[in-house]
């Protein structure tokens, strides 16, 4: 077997270490007797898996104790809805940014149950860049701010956390947790689908501050109710539990890598390193204003379109994959997520190098 480097934008690629504990574990996991998948969610041996998963992620984040973690099912796109539905509190409007596919699929789905003030937009830029802050307009009458910390189709990133002005700040991690330090405590609420940076999908992490829920609609099922998850630990019904497991394996190997710290240092190297071999092109261009450039998602766009497909079938060829944008954008995109290793980023670099020598 010969494995490639995976560029998806997730499901995206695992570490390998990762990979090689789950298959060594596959029958057993300790001295259980069975597998993960095998194990009641309410037995001794999964209840170890699930205390060592969240203790190892307060750590990581610094997650103060007057927050919740949970692990849910739906995906980021489920909370779309379910954080109006647990967190307006009587109110009835809610600001958004907007500077994104995911922003306004989030917007989209809000206006089902609230009315959305969105504050600022980059929509006329096609979303290249970042709205002045200076320029947000923000209603105190709204019961949070919501924006997406990273967005994941058009490369976009915010470098720091906006100022909310007194409203609790929400924000869509999905495709940047775990990649750069960040204060949980300016946050009233994150969440983060598991499969960019922290495992397989099925698993979406909500941490969320203790005094922003408990207060729902009674037409809000329980399942949907962050407080209900909390007071059962997540596991209101069944749990994804053979993902919580292998996020769990993510976390330790993050933690086996120096933390979120020492990442952080790697994904700059690995992002720099990509840039810098767009922007030394006359072939590649990145659209995105440099100062919000993602670390995580890259794209780029050929000067000759009708390049597209022999540069993709060719980066196969060299062991490249999953590098095709996203069908709304189009060109290319290199998502270079924490288990991307600069070794996948460099033979990337020297592909698109040779690639442009010799068209």
């Amino acid at each position: 077997m010969s494995r490639v480097y995976n560029f998806s934008a997730g499901p995206s690629a695992l570490p390998e270490q990762v990979l090689h504990q789950a298959q060594a574990e596959l029958m057993e996991w300790r001295d259980s007797g069975m597998s993960v998948m095998e194990m009641s969610h309410r037995g001794k041996f999964f209840s170890i898996i699930a205390e060592e998963l969240e203790s190892d992620l307060r750590a990581l984040l610094s997650i103060p104790d007057n927050y919740k973690v949970l692990f849910m099912q739906g995906g980021a796109t489920a909370q779309f809805s379910f954080i109006p539905q647990n967190i307006l509190r009587g109110k009835t409007k809610a600001c958004y940014i907007n500077t994104g596919a995911w922003s306004e699929k989030a917007i989209q789905d809000a206006q089902n149950y609230c009315e959305v003030v969105v504050s600022a937009s980059s929509e006329t830029s096609n979303f290249t860049t970042i709205p002045d802050p200076a320029g947000w307009v923000l209603d105190e009458q709204a019961a949070y701010l919501h924006y997406t910390s990273n967005e994941t189709i058009h490369g976009v990133e915010f470098s720091d956390i906006p100022e909310s002005h007194g409203l609790p700040l929400v924000s869509d991690m999905s495709s940047n947790i775990l990649s750069r330090k960040f204060d949980v405590s300016r946050y009233g609420l994150i969440y983060a689908g598991a499969q960019k940076n922290m495992g397989p999908s099925g698993v979406t992490v909500v941490i969320v501050r203790d005094d922003l829920i408990g207060v729902v609609d009674k037409q809000v099922p329980p399942v949907f109710n962050y407080a209900e998850q909390a007071k059962n630990h997540s596991m209101l019904n069944t749990p994804a539990t053979y993902n919580w497991y292998l996020v769990g394996l993510v976390l330790k190997w993050l933690i086996k890598q120096g933390g979120v710290e020492a990442i952080e240092q790697r994904n700059i190297a690995k992002a720099d390193l990509l840039y810098q071999t767009i922007d030394q092109s006359s072939l590649y261009r990145n659209p995105v204003e440099s100062s919000c450039r993602s670390r995580m998602n890259v794209p780029f766009i050929l000067a000759d379109q009708n390049l597209d497909k022999a540069f993709l079938a060719e980066a196969e060829a060299n062991g490249l994959f999953e590098l095709k944008g996203h069908r709304s954008v189009g060109g290319m995109r290199a998502s270079i997520y924490n288990a991307m290793p600069e070794e996948g980023v460099r033979a990337l670099c020297d592909f698109m190098a040779e690639f442009e020598r010799t068209h």
